[in-house]
């Protein structure tokens, strides 16, 4: 097996993702986003919706209308979900730490365990052999007093590859607004804002010999931010969020066999208005085999063992979790394939829903210039309550139950590719019904966290990418994603429950996204849009946050001087200056401009 071609931090699970919907983002797709949060690379260019409480702050994903906490989020393989609140804040990874990032849609339980209802994202830092010294430089510079710096060396040989980068961004978030919440709605400044932001990676990865391999990750991510408060209201709240990620993987390979032993520690600590100090703990361990036989069937195997600790503003807590899991893959031809993957949790005595899945994929119709694949799977997903649902004082309960699912998607996909034209496509119709959804409800003078709601979820999403080679130097692109996505509650929380059959609150029924660009050469030019439909604000429906339209235009150039290669771009973001929230009362930035510049040798 050549080794420079392997995953070195985490296993090769999509072989055993049949059926199930995937995309893959390569740091030249975020490039215009390097000096940006996550968030917004995901909220502008992937047809996913985040809750956003502004620029910078606060930002949860939602997938196919679940919750914030139904997405499992990965670096390196390692799971960096707060165990706490059971969710990750995306304002707060930078785009440009991550040399990949794929998004898998719908649930993926028995490939990646707890969290992964409405689907995950696996964010990587992938280290490259035999490439010599590098060294880069970039820079952002934005409206509102953003600025953004990233420097940035990697040394690699045949046997040993290594990259050190480091990173620092501010901004002022000081920008005009109509303040709804006051008479006459007059035009203010955005006030207690301003975020800063630095960190530092480290990768490291070696070949031991000509089978084996050693890899090494570290990350380093600290944020202070003010929050700015709502439209009418003058808070002053401050927070301090600091991350630790560190990966350490073992990999050994035989002629149709592989080892892969990873161990590793997940810090977050989060301080509030500087008195209230939150802080967890999760120290990780696992192993796995992964092997094949006659070239037909494909395995892995695997154990996963995680011990959380919990030092809380109201409470201490640990946990042990132990779970087991195996894939499978049956593939008799180049044109279909059938997986069985399965997974069992067991947390604290506790055992979570039994978690299977079957997928297939099944290609037919091909010919010189075009191909049809259709695809499905179904599968059983679950949500370990986090440490706050239990453990909180007062109110926590410790007889909750885990949050499950059961789903079922079909999709075709469509490939065509002609002389100089070619075009992707891939429609998805998915069904999914979670039960135990945990809320917390009243209870006298406290609330505390109950596992009362049902959901049903149901949608269609469709993505396409169109190529046209115009002439020797003129290529044209258009890529997009839509997605119809309704998500009602079908129990009731409490007696009279006005939110019964209702869509849930800031979940939108619509979401439109496109890409175009048009390039020569080193030159190119490109035009984003998204379209969000009305959100709701309230289980009852009855209040709305109105749908938006935003566009954005873009320059990009790529340019060499003699040892070194560059790129520039210039931005302009909300060219048609909308006026938009995407939170009730959380001000959004109006049109804005931002330069990049990056420097390779």
């Amino acid at each position: 097996m050549e080794l420079a071609a392997v995953q070195v931090w985490a296993g090769s699970w999509k072989k055993f993702a049949v059926g199930q919907r995937l995309l893959t983002y390569s740091k030249d797709d975020m490039r215009e986003f390097e000096g940006l949060a996550l968030a917004e690379f995901l909220q502008a260019r992937t047809g996913l919706f985040l809750r956003q409480n502004g620029p910078d702050m606060l930002a949860s994903l939602t997938m196919r209308g679940t919750s914030a906490g139904h997405n499992a989020v990965f670096w390196n393989g390692l799971p960096i979900n707060s165990p706490s609140l059971g969710q990750t804040d995306f304002s707060v990874l930078p785009t440009g730490g991550f040399e990949e990032v794929e998004v898998h849609f719908g649930g993926g339980a028995a490939l990646f365990g707890t969290d992964a209802i409405g689907g995950s994202l696996h964010l990587k830092t992938q280290p490259k052999f035999d490439q010599g010294h590098q060294a880069r430089a970039n820079s952002l510079v934005g409206s509102f007093g953003r600025w953004n710096w990233g420097a940035e060396y990697a040394f690699s040989n045949q046997r040993i590859a290594t990259r050190s980068k480091a990173y620092r961004t501010s901004a002022q978030n000081d920008f005009h607004f109509r303040d709804l919440s006051k008479p006459g709605t007059p035009i203010v400044n955005q006030p207690h804002a301003q975020v800063k932001q630095w960190g530092f990676l480290q990768d490291f990865a070696w070949k031991v010999r000509g089978n084996q391999l050693i890899g090494s990750a570290f990350w380093w991510n600290e944020t202070d931010r003010q929050i700015p408060p709502i439209m009418g209201s003058n808070t002053q709240d401050v927070q301090q969020d600091k991350s630790l990620r560190w990966a350490m993987d073992y990999t050994r390979f035989w002629a149709n066999t592989s080892l892969h032993v990873k161990t590793g520690w997940v810090r977050d600590d989060q301080t509030f208005n500087i008195a209230t100090r939150n802080l967890t703990d999760q120290l990780l361990g696992s192993a796995d085999v992964d092997w094949s036989l006659a070239s037909k069937l494909f395995f892995k195997s695997g154990i996963r063992h995680t011990h959380v600790i919990g030092k809380l503003s109201t409470y201490m807590a640990r946990e042990n979790r132990t779970e087991v899991y195996h894939a499978s893959r049956y593939q008799p031809s180049e044109r279909f394939s059938l997986s069985i993957n399965l997974r069992q949790l067991l947390y604290d005595g506790t055992w979570a829903p039994f978690a299977p899945s079957l997928g297939f994929e099944w290609a037919f119709g091909k010919t010189e210039t075009q191909g049809l694949t259709g695809l499905g799977s179904v599968s059983r997903a679950f949500k370990v309550p986090t440490l706050n649902d239990r453990f909180w004082i007062p109110g926590g309960n410790p007889d909750i139950l885990p949050e499950e699912s059961w789903s079922g998607e079909f999709g075709l996909a469509h490939r065509f590719s002609k002389n100089k034209t070619t075009l992707s496509q891939t429609f998805t119709r998915f069904r999914m019904s979670v039960d135990n959804w945990i809320i917390w409800l009243p209870k006298g003078n406290i609330w505390s966290p109950e596992n009362i709601r049902a959901v049903q979820n149901d949608g269609f999403e469709y993505h396409a990418h169109f190529e046209q080679i115009l002439t020797r130097d003129w290529k044209f692109e258009l890529s997009g994603n839509y997605a119809w996505t309704r998500a009602l509650q079908t129990a009731a929380a409490t007696e009279n429950d006005p939110g019964l059959g209702k869509q849930l609150p800031y979940t939108p029924v619509h979401k439109l996204q496109g890409l175009a660009s048009i390039s020569k050469g080193n030159l190119r030019i490109f035009a984003n849009q998204q379209w969000v439909s009305e959100r709701f604000v309230t289980t009852d429906n009855l209040s709305t946050v109105a749908p938006y339209y935003l566009l954005d235009l873009g320059l990009q150039s790529q340019w060499h001087w003699g040892p070194l290669a560059g790129q520039a771009g210039f931005q302009i973001n909300n060219l048609l200056d909308t006026e938009y929230q995407i939170m009730r009362l959380r001000a959004m930035p109006g049109r804005n401009y931002q330069f990049n510049l990056s420097i390779a040798l």
